[in-house]
């Protein structure tokens, strides 16, 4: 563990404080550690040696597979011989933070010439199909990452399967290594990644025995809120690791009730899409595509980028839709208030953890009901729907335009009095706040769920007897057996739920019957007072601030700067303060207000892209803040310094230790990114001359700047905003 004082950087970000824990935080942790034995967290004895034994059948099954695939394929018997496999974990599991009954996450790790398609997942299958002790056998070869799930001797299983470039596996091969990466499919790359991220996690953590009791509790707290599951949208195992270990690096020698409320601090004030990262983004030398929004439109539209660590570095939490990133952005605000009266001994732990009532958060809701014949079949049919529900947010989304937000609820349940074998997922739908509704609007969304369905009818696995219904109910029409015991919530439960609520629920009408027998189906909209969020402008400012307690006898300070990667979110005109390129009653000043004010948010955006880009690779331009104490200096990693100038010759003002930055054309290709904007034929005005546009950028090139960037500053709402061109 480090001591006080020590500045040792362990991330890209440097620590917010070292400081260690107070006489208040010990008593805290003692409290939180006993609050997490009794919620039964920790694994005992009998089931820890039953799973290692699990572990070591599986091995000694995959062993025998392999020589079995070696001797089909015709090679001789010394090859079938030395033939080899070796089994893996990942997961919680490797990180040591698994529940009891907790799933085992496993990777086999094969030969060159033993194929997922046609050897895993056809005769590994066919083994494990034949075993008395192997039940709820589920092959999923359609997934982002292949699986077999099934269980042995009771213990949950996921089994992925990787071939790498080698044709005999030593029992000590060492998947940390890069070269283990070459020559294999992406598949595998996927599946090898999930044990080199969680060793990178553990090394790059200053201390993890506190990493561990930290995730645990943060594992319990987003199960209990219903925010544990990638496959919705929201964020998994290794999304939580991530993010907790953050925390660790910013908070070195801080014990775990300490780390739990800086967590809630941190990511309330967190300004999504900066990139979460443990360290570093590194190009590697196998030309293996990372993480990088400036080469890859795609990576520009994720909106909670969190990055894993270990090479090829990927964005862990792609499948955040702006609605689940909303659902998220509450609770962290509403834990982050919890942890705050636990401060003041207002709360204890137990209030932080409590379930999240689902079930009286929303006045409209979808049901959608999973059939199937047996058993069998609706494990499978569930799994394919689950891995859709995704899709159909999103498609409401996109066919409402964004006025309709939607919740999903990670967790299936099931109808002990129907026949047949049924389970039922559910959405709260809720008008977006902010947004103007006429009256009597309607959201009529027939052809997004029939959409839906179809696409879901085409799963290769489909057969008669499985089917989906979906439909819209109230609050009051929810089925009994959703809750615990049966029973509807008593009023004191609804009303401390509806406190601890972040916002409130829509109060628009939503009248919708939607199932694949109904004909007339829509949503309906009422207006409603806009009671929400008001728009926060510090999202706006360069420099962001993580605003800590008060100075506390932990040694925090009150507000201390975010090192977020990228700081830099495009500033308001007022906080632009440079010297004007022409007098307030010439040029600048008869721009339009208002046109400015239009492209303000395409403005933003491009800004914010380039942001985002620039802190993908080691040596790249980071954008600074403009704000009223000049422009930064040079940055960490030698990009440009950004300094604020009342010279009218730019080569002189514009320097890096002195040395003139020229000022060049910009590519074709970021031309085409940033004309529609700012106007390509003008990029390095002093000062826009056109009403409503946004000219007063300059394109730089250094040698230190692998890609040069732009900076733009909104001319136009104040004389004195409009600046010449700053870089």
């Amino acid at each position: 563990m480090m001591m006080a004082g020590d500045q040792r950087q362990y991330g890209v970000l440097s620590p917010i404080s070292t400081a260690g824990p107070g006489r208040a935080d010990r008593p805290k942790n003692r409290l939180l550690e006993e609050f997490l034995k009794s919620q039964g967290l920790y694994e005992g004895p009998d089931e820890s040696a039953l799973r290692k034994k699990v572990l070591a059948d599986i091995d000694q099954i995959v062993k025998l597979w392999v020589k079995q695939v070696t001797k089909l394929k015709g090679y001789d018997e010394h090859m079938v011989e030395e033939a080899n496999a070796k089994i893996f974990t990942f997961g919680s599991y490797r990180l040591s933070v698994h529940d009891p009954g907790a799933d085992l996450d496993t990777l086999c790790v094969g030969p060159c010439y033993v194929s997922r398609e046609e050897d895993f997942f056809v005769i590994l299958h066919e083994m494990l199909a034949e075993m008395t002790e192997v039940t709820e056998l589920q092959p999923v070869p359609d997934a982002y990452v292949p699986v077999m799930k099934f269980k042995l001797r009771g213990i949950s299983i996921d089994l992925l399967y990787a071939s790498i470039s080698l044709w005999d596996i030593p029992e000590d091969l060492d998947i940390s290594q890069e070269s283990v990466l070459y020559d294999t499919d992406e598949q595998s790359v996927l599946s090898l990644n999930g044990c080199r991220v969680a060793d990178q996690i553990l090394h790059l953590v200053p201390n993890v025995e506190h990493f561990r009791t930290t995730l645990r509790c943060m594992k319990l707290w987003a199960k209990r809120r219903g925010l544990y599951s990638n496959v919705t949208g929201f964020l998994g195992g290794v999304n939580w690791a991530l993010l907790v270990a953050q925390v660790c690096q910013l908070y070195p020698n801080a014990i775990p009730s300490m780390l739990v409320e800086r967590f809630f601090r941190v990511y309330t004030q967190w300004r999504w899409p900066n990139p979460v990262m443990l360290c570093s983004i590194e190009e590697g030398t196998l030309g293996l595509a990372v993480w990088d929004p400036r080469r890859n439109p795609r990576d520009r539209t994720h909106l909670m980028p969190i990055i894993t660590p270990a090479y090829p570095c990927m964005n862990s939490s792609y499948n955040v839709t702006s609605s689940t990133l909303l659902v998220m952005t509450e609770q962290f605000e509403n834990g982050n208030k919890i942890c705050e009266d636990i401060t003041l001994n207002k709360a204890d732990w137990a209030a932080l953890f409590e379930p999240y009532c689902f079930f009286e958060s929303y006045r409209n809701y979808l049901q959608i009901d999973i059939i199937a014949i047996n058993q069998d079949d609706l494990r499978t049919w569930k799994g394919w729907i689950e891995s859709r529900l995704r899709q159909l947010m999103l498609k409401i989304e996109r066919d409402t335009r964004g006025m309709l937000r939607v919740h999903p609820y990670p967790h299936g349940y099931y109808d002990p009095s129907a026949q047949g074998e049924r389970c039922a997922f559910f959405m709260g739908l809720q008008r977006t706040q902010g947004v103007p509704v006429q009256e009597g609007q309607q959201f009529d969304i027939r052809g997004t769920v029939d959409e839906f369905k179809l696409s879901l009818f085409s799963y290769h696995l489909w057969k008669p007897g499985m089917d989906i219904f979906v439909s819209h109910i109230r609050r009051r029409q929810i089925p009994l057996y959703v809750f615990p015991g049966g029973a509807v919530p008593s009023r004191s439960s609804r009303v401390a739920n509806q406190r601890a609520r972040t916002s409130p629920a829509s109060n628009g009408v939503i009248s919708i019957d939607y199932s694949a027998r109904v004909v007339n189906q829509t949503l309906r909209a009422s207006p409603e007072s806009s009671s929400g969020n008001s728009g926060d402008e510090s999202a706006r400012v360069a420099n962001q601030t993580l605003r800590g307690s008060p100075g506390s006898s932990n040694g925090n300070s009150g507000d201390v700067p975010a090192r977020v990667a990228c700081q830099t979110v495009i500033t308001s005109p007022e906080n632009i303060r440079g010297n004007s390129g022409c007098e307030p009653a010439e040029e600048c000043d008869k721009m339009s207000v208002n046109s400015n004010k239009r492209k303000n948010d395409n403005v933003g955006n491009m800004v914010r892209l380039e942001k985002r880009a620039s802190i993908s690779l080691s040596g790249t331009t980071s954008f600074s803040g403009l704000d009223d104490s000049g422009l930064f200096k040079v940055n960490a990693e030698g990009g440009l310094a950004f300094q604020r100038t009342t010279d009218g010759d730019l080569v002189n003002c514009c320097k890096d230790n002195g040395v003139p930055v020229v000022p060049r054309v910009a590519r074709a290709s970021e031309i085409s990114l940033r004309e529609s904007n700012l106007g390509g034929e003008s990029l390095g005005n002093a000062c826009a001359v056109k009403a409503g546009s946004f000219q007063n950028g300059l394109i730089v090139e250094h040698s230190a700047v692998s890609l040069g960037k732009i900076l733009v500053t909104q001319a136009g709402a104040k004389a004195e905003a409009a600046s010449k061109p700053v870089t």
